[in-house]
């Protein structure tokens, strides 16, 4: 049973205080929508809680969510799958969709079990109480990245589009990531715009060449080309950026913030 690692800190601990907080963080759109992927960031939800509350509240959520976050600690294999254990939220506890996991697996030889790169990463686990809300029943498939290049998302990507072809039953991707961290306002809603541009574009390659020629210090970079790769694989024509802000907007100190953005592709 994995243990939450950042609960009482990027979200409340309790059940109920944190119902409240997603039912304040969520909205009542006149139309959900099935989507094959989405970004929402896995900062504290006083920062960017309301982005990805928005990206969540318009979007039909199947059974199965594979969810991609980078690796904050190091710990663990370049890319891993921990599809063993069970996780233990304030919720309520969460399945492992081991069969879909085994399916990636076979398709790809860069992607191994490895429970320790999850066991205290963060960017997966705040995704899942905006899934509690919405669905009484699921399962995931957590995939925590470190950063490689290009091929080996395009790999990973081609893998999860080919098994979720496989297994049959609708899933949803889920990349986690913020944007750019830790630069003045300007320089975030500059280097974000770049970034998202190619996001809009359906240009994994070019969201990754344009991360790196620009040094922008945008931490699931990784994760987000493996999601757009596999969403092209599965047909994907469209983009919607739901909404973009900064810490700053929040905090009010716009010389060190961090930029966040919610994008659904369908």
């Amino acid at each position: 049973m994995r243990k939450p690692a950042v609960a009482g800190e990027f979200y409340p601990a309790l059940p109920k205080q944190l119902e409240r907080e997603i039912s304040r963080l969520i909205s009542v759109p006149s139309k959900k929508r099935n989507v094959l992927g989405i970004l929402s960031p896995h900062a504290g939800y006083v920062y960017s809680g309301s982005v990805a509350g928005l990206v969540f509240s318009k979007i039909e959520l199947p059974k199965t969510i594979i969810i991609i976050g980078p690796n904050h600690t190091g710990a663990g294999e370049m890319a891993s799958i921990s599809s063993k254990d069970e996780w233990e939220m304030p919720g309520g506890i969460v399945k492992m969709n081991s069969e879909l996991a085994e399916i990636i697996m076979s398709k790809t030889g860069l992607i191994n079990e490895d429970r320790t790169s999850h066991q205290f990463e963060h960017s997966l686990e705040v995704q899942i109480p905006f899934i509690q809300y919405f669905l009484d029943a699921f399962d995931i498939v957590p995939i925590c990245m470190r950063r490689v290049e290009f091929s080996k998302c395009e790999d990973i990507g081609i893998a999860i589009a080919t098994s979720i072809k496989e297994y049959g039953k609708p899933v949803l991707i889920i990349s986690s990531s913020d944007m750019t961290h830790y630069e003045s306002k300007e320089n975030v809603n500059r280097k974000d715009k770049m970034a998202l541009d190619k996001i809009m574009e359906l240009d994994p390659e070019g969201l990754y060449k344009t991360v790196q020629a620009h040094s922008i210090s945008m931490c699931g970079f990784v994760p987000v080309a493996i999601m757009l790769v596999a969403c092209k694989e599965m047909g994907a024509y469209g983009v919607e950026i739901v909404k973009r802000m900064t810490s700053g907007d929040i905090t009010g100190d716009n010389i060190r913030v961090v930029g966040y953005a919610g994008v659904i592709v369908y």
